[in-house]
């Protein structure tokens, strides 16, 4: 069943988990799919913490406890959140220690509704770290305009760093520039560079969901024959800046000094569209130093019937380029679409936050003591 995850991770992916919740941690099945199915490494975000939290399973002790302390809903939230990301990772700490921090890792995110301010952002990063406490855990930051310097000074702080919601190709320089002008930072500070690891996570499947859309409207022959291009174009082609910007001087110089690759992190990656393959966005984006977060159904899609045959990025560039320019000249629109997917990646973590605050609060109010 596993061995298509084997050749995955034999071919320089690494397998990340894309769902968590305290169930998966208590019942063992974290540590199955670690041992079982190549997974070394878990990603959080607003939408799979609303989703654990309200299903109930193995959080009301701690909310009833929080109930009678009265804690504020955020504070409970918070507390809830950091609790499984630090159990989670102590179960991932020997993948960790056996990747010489490069892998077992598990992300937490900034409130999504600091996203558009630089300094909460940076004072919730500082914050979080130090709830988890754990060295093998990675603080999720967007990459909105506001959230780029957050994410130099994090970085220039010690603290390792997720870079989420990346759509675009010129953000995504962006983002390396920001990645390195925070080891930059870190480096005049006198730290130890070895000991901060980063991936940069540029979303998937949501580019083929909103181009395909554009698309069918179009509703030419030529246009529907670009549907399920996009995506991969645009990931093959970050993927090649990342491979220009780790091969510069600027990068051999941070290197030198003991700075790890940011890795390209390979996001919403389930098939939205049923037409398409299920493992589409794992087989077709294999490339050396990448990390594929997948939900547990596209994993299994992978263990079952993947099929695994080599480098699927490395050599792509010119028909990447080729399919992202027959996008533009049917009159898809490239900077509207990633602007649009950018807020809306925004809105819907805020709206899960949202969601997730107001449901925890019920449960405060249900599990609160009775006043004498």
């Amino acid at each position: 069943m596993t061995d298509a995850l084997k050749r995955l991770s034999d071919e320089g992916v690494a397998i990340w988990l894309d769902d968590l919740s305290r169930r998966r941690i208590t019942s063992g099945n974290l540590a199955e799919l670690i041992d079982d199915s190549h997974v070394v490494g878990v990603t959080t975000n607003p939408s799979i913490f609303q989703k654990a939290i309200s299903g109930g399973d193995g959080y009301e002790r701690q909310l009833r406890d929080l109930a009678v302390r009265g804690v504020t809903v955020e504070e409970a939230v918070r507390m809830i959140t950091t609790a499984d990301v630090r159990d989670a990772a102590d179960v991932l700490r020997p993948v960790f220690d056996a990747t010489d921090g490069r892998d077992g890792r598990v992300s937490i995110e900034v409130d999504p509704r600091l996203a558009h301010s630089t300094e909460p952002t940076v004072a919730e990063a500082k914050q979080l770290a130090w709830l988890v406490d754990r060295p093998n855990t990675l603080i999720k930051i967007p990459a909105t305009e506001a959230g780029l310097p957050a994410i130099t000074e994090v970085i220039g702080l010690g603290i390792s760093v997720n870079v989420t919601l990346i759509f675009s190709l010129e953000r995504y320089r962006a983002v390396t520039d920001a990645y390195l002008s925070g080891l930059e930072k870190a480096k005049e500070r006198g730290l130890d560079l070895s000991e901060i690891e980063s991936v940069a996570s540029f979303f998937v499947s949501r580019v083929d969901t909103e181009i395909d859309k554009r698309l069918e409207k179009i509703g030419s022959d030529e246009a529907k024959a670009l549907k399920g291009r996009a995506a991969l174009a645009n990931a093959r082609l970050a993927y090649q800046v990342y491979e220009e910007v780790f091969s510069s001087d600027r990068w051999a110089a941070l290197e030198k000094a003991g700075a790890k690759k940011q890795r390209p992190l390979w996001a919403s990656t389930g098939v939205k569209d049923p037409a398409y393959k299920d493992t589409l966005y794992v087989t077709e984006l294999v490339a050396p130093g990448t990390v594929n977060t997948m939900p547990e159904g596209t994993l299994e899609a992978t263990a079952d019937h993947g099929e695994v045959t080599g480098d699927t990025v490395r050599g792509t560039y010119e028909q990447a380029r080729a399919d992202l320019d027959a996008l533009a000249a049917v009159g898809v629109d490239y900077d509207d679409v990633v602007r649009l997917l950018e807020v809306e990646g925004v809105e819907k973590f805020e709206a899960s936050w949202n969601d997730l605050l107001k449901s925890t609060e019920a449960e405060l109010k249900r599990l609160a003591p009775e006043k004498p």
